[in-house]
């Protein structure tokens, strides 16, 4: 597996993966488009055998020291097998080499496998979002904080 920046090319397979992976508050072609170009968001593709199996998007501002998770997806033949783990890994590295000192992150309060990836790696929970999905389902804002000592 390769952990890459994501390029306008990867347009057609993000997208493809979008729909295979989210029935409710799916990201548009046109959207996933501005945010491969925008300079505040960063943009992670994992690959095997040049196929994408998982994205990952970190929305930032600029002169922010927090940046959020936006979308993270991972193929369902592919879950189970570190491709989540490896997104999160790129961003936290990332994130240590600018000098951020706040991540966070909405999920689905029942998705058991994100909230205890997210979880081991040193993300707590900080708020309960009622009703925060298209489907009425509940979310966790989730939140790290970064050691700001060189």
């Amino acid at each position: 597996m390769i952990i890459r920046r994501a390029t306008s090319h990867d347009l057609e397979a993000i997208y493809a993966l979008e729909q295979r992976c989210f029935n409710y508050d799916q990201i548009g072609k046109r959207s996933f488009a501005r945010l491969l170009k925008q300079q505040t968001s960063l943009f992670w593709c994992a690959e095997t055998a040049d196929q994408l199996i998982g994205y990952a998007i970190v929305l930032t501002r600029k002169n922010s020291r927090k940046w959020r998770l936006y979308s993270l997806a991972t193929a369902p033949e592919a879950r189970g097998k570190g491709v989540a783990r490896a997104l999160v890994q790129a961003w936290l590295e990332e994130a240590q080499r600018q000098a951020i000192q706040i991540l966070s992150l909405e999920v689905k309060c029942d998705n058991a496998a994100a909230i205890q990836l997210y979880r081991n790696v040193g993300f707590e929970v900080v708020d309960l979002l009622s009703s925060y999905y298209s489907d009425g389902s509940d979310g966790y804002r989730m939140q790290l904080t970064l050691s700001t000592a060189s």
